[in-house]
């Protein structure tokens, strides 16, 4: 499977991505949605600023998936993986919300795309932070 991950430019996270600094990609959320339970090891992750071309891509070499209860879930997250995933907000006390979902994704052999392309997010809806397909071929503008 190819995803296509969305991030917000001023996170400034494709460039750590690319160099190596920022090898584990967090998905926090409410709900149980896309990569929860659809990601594996070996799939692709192509990674766009948000209004963007897709700039980079890494191979998934490993998930891991929690339940969060309360906020010290979240701080036994973060107090392992942490510096790997590269947080712009770190400390969880400071969220808006506190998530009841986390899903990790390692990344491995993350590199910079040559030649930037376009994705068609049409029917994957105007937000989405996510989106998976069997090709990326498939939405390749």
């Amino acid at each position: 499977m190819d995803h296509v991950a969305i991030m917000k430019k001023y996170w400034k996270l494709i460039p750590k991505i690319i160099t190596g600094e920022k090898t584990i990609e967090s998905r926090w959320y409410q709900t149980r949605r896309t990569p929860w339970n659809r990601i594996h090891a070996g799939d692709r992750i192509f990674f766009k600023n948000s209004g963007e071309p897709i700039s980079a891509q890494a191979l998934v070499a490993r998930v891991l998936q929690f339940e969060i209860a309360c906020i010290s879930d979240i701080e036994k997250i973060l107090i392992q993986y942490g510096k790997k995933i590269c947080l712009v907000h770190a400390d969880p006390r400071s969220w808006k919300t506190h998530p009841r979902y986390c899903v990790l994704l390692f990344l491995q052999d993350s590199k910079k795309i040559k030649t930037p392309f376009q994705v068609d997010k049409k029917g994957f809806g105007l937000a989405t932070a996510w989106i998976t397909v069997p090709h990326i071929r498939m939405i390749r503008r």
